[in-house]
């Protein structure tokens, strides 16, 4: 297990470190860039490859979030942060392939994606080290490895368990607010239903399309499909209150996303974008009134952060103004902070950022009380 320390903690402004000291100008001008909306921008994250895609327990003591760090995997792994401390724990096996990790609301369990029970998975690891050294650069294309499945472990990476043990992608698991349900989603359908001609074609040039939201009980039982259709459906996030689910789907041809919500038993399915570009990782405001998501109408390489009324009756509010990727956007459970993902850093890789929100402002900004 890799254990390291962060000196920048957060909420609040704490100094710098050394690794970051020659970057200051940097960090200064990203301050100013946020429209109004985020202010106090730092870079939360320093001592990895690249890292993104943080998520908070519900008391705002820890931070888990995806990292590559250098050594033997070239993949992400999973790490847990104490806020307090600044202490940063890997929590996932360090075999294989990890994603989109969650912090249970109560308990002491990290929720991710592994594909460590891949009995190819250190050949992988192999292989794609020597890719990289290779020097072949490759566009970036998101993995629906069949070997995903979704794993909880306690704080310290022990007692680990599978709770899905299902061919297909399992991923993108999220527990609802009472810690009782889990949404995720699956192309599992792929691997054990008959498909027609044309899904069969349609799996094989694009393993996304058969990918749909389901929830099940938090010990992997009871699980149920809450969406049908040929198009990506994923990203699923419980409302505040538990009793919705945000997430974004995709149009069949892949080429354009939008933002939906439904009721947790699947019904009541509602679009809340209509942007026409690639709209997603949606995630709510604690206080249940609007929406934060990532949407390129900007560019199509430009990635920027935008607010939306939970009903979608409103348009949808610029946040973000700078070139490149600003995505995968969460709130602190007080609402009083985000974390987000950018590529905003000199050397162009993802990182995670955190400021300080107006929640006011965007009130404001969106015409809601």
């Amino acid at each position: 297990m890799t254990n390291f320390t962060q000196s920048i903690n957060f909420p609040g402004s704490l100094p710098l470190t050394r690794n970051l000291l020659a970057a200051a100008c940097f960090f200064a001008m990203t301050q100013a860039s946020a429209a109004g909306f985020i202010s106090d921008v730092k870079q939360i994250s320093d001592q990895e490859v690249r890292s993104g895609e943080g998520y908070y327990r519900a008391d705002g003591k820890w931070l888990v979030y995806q990292a590559e760090v250098a050594g033997e995997n070239p993949f992400y792994q999973i790490y847990l942060k104490n806020i307090a401390s600044g202490e940063v724990q890997q929590v996932s096996p360090g075999i294989g392939k990890t994603t989109c990790s969650w912090v249970h609301p109560i308990q002491e369990k990290v929720l991710f994606s592994s594909t460590h029970e891949d009995p190819e998975a250190k050949a992988k690891m192999t292989t794609e080290i020597e890719q990289r050294k290779s020097g072949q650069r490759r566009s970036y294309a998101w993995d629906y490895d069949e070997f995903y499945d979704i794993y909880e472990t306690d704080f310290a990476g022990g007692n680990i368990r599978n709770l899905t043990h299902t061919k297909g992608y399992d991923a993108e698991a999220s527990w609802s607010p009472d810690g009782r349900l889990i949404a995720f989603a699956s192309n599992r359908r792929a691997y054990s239903e008959p498909l027609s001609e044309a899904e069969t074609v349609l799996f094989s040039n694009d393993p996304s399309s058969m990918i749909d939201i389901y929830i099940m009980d938090a010990d992997g039982s009871n699980v149920k499909r809450l969406t049908h259709t040929n198009s990506y459906d994923g990203g699923p996030f419980f409302s505040p209150d538990g009793k919705r689910i945000v997430w974004r789907r995709f149009s069949e041809n892949g080429q354009e996303a939008e933002i939906f919500t439904m009721n947790t038993d699947g019904s009541d399915q509602k679009q809340i974008t209509r942007l026409n570009k690639m709209s997603w990782a949606p995630f709510y405001h604690p206080s249940n009134q609007y929406i934060i998501f990532a949407t390129n109408v900007h560019g199509h390489r430009n990635f920027e952060l935008y607010i939306v009324d939970i009903d979608g009756k409103k348009e949808p509010v610029r946040v973000t103004d700078e070139e490149g990727f600003d995505g995968l956007p969460v709130f602190t459970p007080d609402g009083q902070y985000i974390t987000w993902t950018s590529d905003r850093t000199p050397d162009h890789k993802g990182r995670l950022f955190h400021g300080k929100w107006d929640h006011k402002k965007a009130l404001e900004s969106l015409g809601l009380e």
